[in-house]
């Protein structure tokens, strides 16, 4: 009688060898990547702090400022006592440090005050064209054409625009005019930012392993993005208004849940027979390219001083296709239009 369990071998194949075994794919065929980089990216600068923690953090810059401007008199005075030319010459440090500070903070409002009157003619060219004013679409005109007084590469198109404008008599065909004239070239200058920076962006998130990396390289690279779109359409921002500019862009595009993969855009783009072929990073770094494009294409609608006419707003997945293409691919595959 025997002890112990049988084993029957009922099959001649041999046993299945583990390390044989095909690797287990990174993501599902078909299944679209998060764009984890992106999205925590958006929360980082639309995160608002609670009312304790603004009172906590202003009261303490408010103390901090107050005890280094005393400290900093009291060893000026101090050091005036004991050696006069020294303690005027620290005197002397300290006022232009102050004075640097001041022209600073004049470039911030300078700064807040060009998009302020980019933002106001903006709204001013959306109601003349709800109305059909023609007399606000002239002002509009003369506005748009003040702000671009200073670039000399304008200057043709500013005299044709003047020219033309009298003959026009409707506000439709006047902003059209303007539109296509002025801001033609701006256009083609700020979509060449936001592809620039979509491929960053996912050629970053696509080979940089590292924790946080993609994070900080899409931050920074949709800030240096937002603010150069700003400076394409007059509205040169400072450090604030950069960052002003940053957040209410994200914050509505998480508003509005652009931030999320599941439309069909991203799907089409991502979902399909591309990424089934790449692996898990390159395909986040496809999707995080696709959203910093989404965002750059608000930050023009932000920036723009007129609305976008018909057909004249930037297709998201055609310029994910011009900045993506040879980057990941052979560029066959075209992305559907939005």
């Amino acid at each position: 009688m025997t002890k112990g369990p049988i084993l029957i071998d009922l099959s001649d194949d041999p046993a299945p060898n583990p390390a044989e075994a095909p690797p287990v794919p990174d993501h599902l065929p078909g299944q679209i990547p998060e764009p984890r980089a992106m999205q925590q990216a958006a929360a980082l600068v639309t995160a608002r702090p609670s009312r304790l923690a603004r009172w906590f953090w202003g009261l303490l810059g408010a103390l901090l400022s107050t005890l280094i401007t005393i400290a900093a008199w009291e060893f000026a005075t101090s050091l005036i006592a004991s050696n006069p030319l020294l303690g005027w010459f620290v005197t002397a440090l300290f006022a232009g440090l102050l004075l640097t500070l001041l022209i600073i903070a004049l470039r911030e409002l300078a700064a807040f005050a060009r998009l302020k009157r980019i933002d106001t003619l903006h709204h001013e060219a959306a109601t003349s064209l709800a109305q059909d004013d023609i007399k606000a679409a002239r002002a509009v005109t003369a506005k748009l054409d003040r702000l671009y007084a200073d670039r000399p590469a304008l200057r043709l198109a500013r005299e044709t625009l003047k020219t033309r404008t009298d003959e026009q008599f409707d506000a439709a065909t006047i902003l059209s005019l303007a539109e296509s004239e002025l801001l033609g070239p701006l256009d083609k200058q700020a979509t060449a930012h936001v592809e620039a920076a979509a491929r960053q962006v996912a050629t970053v998130t696509a080979i940089v392993p590292l924790a946080l990396a993609d994070v900080f390289a899409a931050l920074t690279a949709n800030i240096r993005m937002i603010r150069r779109i700003a400076e394409v359409y007059g509205g040169r921002s400072g450090t604030l208004g950069s960052l002003r500019l940053v957040r209410a862009v994200l914050t509505h595009l998480v508003a509005t849940g652009a931030v999320a993969v599941g439309d069909d855009m991203i799907g089409s783009l991502a979902g399909g027979g591309l990424l089934s072929k790449l692996s898990r990073r390159f395909g986040e770094g496809v999707v995080n390219g696709a959203l910093t494009a989404r965002v750059g294409v608000a930050a023009i609608e932000v920036c723009r001083p007129l609305p976008f006419g018909k057909g004249r707003r930037p297709s998201v997945s055609a310029l994910v296709g011009r900045a993506l293409t040879g980057l990941f691919g052979s560029g066959k595959e075209k992305p559907a239009s939005d």
